[in-house]
């Protein structure tokens, strides 16, 4: 299908939703490896994400059919003059729509979306392995600029 970009459109998730964002979450290597569907820690995050007014967990539908997800936060701080970024999170496109432009549109909704709630950055990480992510994401305009870092707690 030439133009399955054209067919999405964007909302903010709710609860039903949930199995669906999970899912897409799973469906690559990586988090075949981390996620498991079912668990209810899912719906408790889903519950905090939801009450916090600087948190977007946004789902792309076509046809009626959740086919991509992405959690958008504001994040307030001192430096940059008081600058407000927005950090962009687990962005999924369904693996049968990969390459249709769905996380193309999905960004540029992003992207937009930060702008129009007054951030003046947006950032991302993505994880090392993920080559493919990264070429799209300079396409998109973002740069490597500098060198991410995490730390598990449990």
């Amino acid at each position: 299908m030439d133009d399955v970009d054209e067919e999405v459109s964007f909302r903010r998730a709710t609860s039903r939703d949930v199995d669906a964002v999970v899912y897409l979450l799973a469906d690559d290597e990586l988090g075949r490896g981390r996620e498991q569907p079912g668990d209810p820690a899912y719906r408790a995050a889903f519950a905090e994400i939801d009450a916090d007014p600087n948190q977007l967990l946004i789902v792309a539908e076509r046809a009626g059919e959740i086919v991509g997800t992405l959690q958008l936060s504001l994040l307030a701080g001192l430096s940059h003059l008081g600058t407000k970024r927005a950090q962009l999170e687990a962005v999924r496109v369904r693996s049968d729509l990969r390459g249709l432009g769905v996380g193309k549109r999905m960004c540029e909704w992003a992207i937009s979306a930060a702008r129009q709630r007054g951030a003046g950055q947006l950032q991302l990480t993505s994880d090392s392995g993920r080559e493919d992510a990264h070429r799209f994401y300079e396409r998109l305009g973002f740069s490597a600029t500098h060198v991410g870092m995490k730390m598990h707690l449990d």
